[in-house]
């Protein structure tokens, strides 16, 4: 079981692509920065591969990266992180790719931190795409062993003053195991008026988005044993120390 939230200072969320952590896991954020959570998104691309209409390629990075930074403040989150040099459907779990989420490790050295699922789900391909695969295998071959390990990358220690750090709490989303429900039921609102942020990918599903999305979280709260008329989001939780 993970810790009480009251126990969790600080969080720290890694996605592939603006809109992931809000279809995962907006509910959940707005819950933690309920309990006084301190919460920072890294987005490893600015998802100029998305997008539904015919807006111009070379704009649509900017304007993701504006919806993303909008989205998170609907759930009260303001510190909103890109990584650079990382495109859009071309993401792959380097060392470069893990020294960098370890950076932001040992920046932000949150206790609890949630990531994409490094497995495939063939229930839900959708949620597996390669991007999020390659950015979870990176963000938890970061979180272990590479934040804590003075040796690694030793001029994040040298040269930028950043000392090791160890996460204790792993959440991750769309993992064909995940087994603990978030409820998020009153934080429902939050999560779609974030998605509605995201205009470039969700405006054109209109009165669809919020139904679907309210019918996924019934589904976690059923498989999560919540009661009937309750919402959740679900997480594979592991524990380190």
């Amino acid at each position: 079981m993970p810790k009480p939230d009251t126990e969790i200072e600080r969080a720290l969320v890694v996605g592939a692509h603006p809109d992931d952590i809000d279809f995962g896991s907006a509910g959940t954020v707005a819950t933690w920065v309920d309990a006084g959570i301190e919460v920072t998104y890294l987005l490893v691309t600015r998802g100029d591969q998305g997008g539904f209409d015919d807006t111009p390629r070379e704009q649509m990075a900017a304007i993701r990266e504006a919806e993303q930074r909008a989205a998170a403040k609907a759930v009260g989150v303001t510190d909103v992180r890109f990584l650079e040099g990382y495109r859009d459907g071309w993401v792959e779990p380097t060392r470069e790719l893990e020294r960098d989420i370890a950076r932001v490790i040992r920046q932000v050295r949150p206790q609890r931190m949630l990531i994409q699922s490094p497995e495939r789900n063939y229930e839900r391909l959708p949620a597996s795409h390669s991007d999020h695969l390659a950015t979870g295998e990176a963000a938890i071959r970061a979180i272990y062993p590479t934040a804590r390990n003075p040796y690694a990358w030793p001029e994040l220690v040298s040269d930028e003053g950043l000392e090791p750090w160890i996460v204790t709490e792993v959440f991750i989303v769309a993992h064909p195991g995940a087994d603990h429900a978030v409820d998020v039921t009153h934080a429902f609102d939050r999560k779609i008026a974030a998605l509605r942020e995201h205009r470039s990918q969700t405006e054109h599903m209109g009165d669809e988005l919020e139904p679907m999305v309210r019918d996924w979280l019934t589904r976690n709260a059923g498989v999560g044993g919540l009661p009937d008329g309750h919402l959740a989001e679900m997480y594979l939780v592991t524990e380190l120390s």
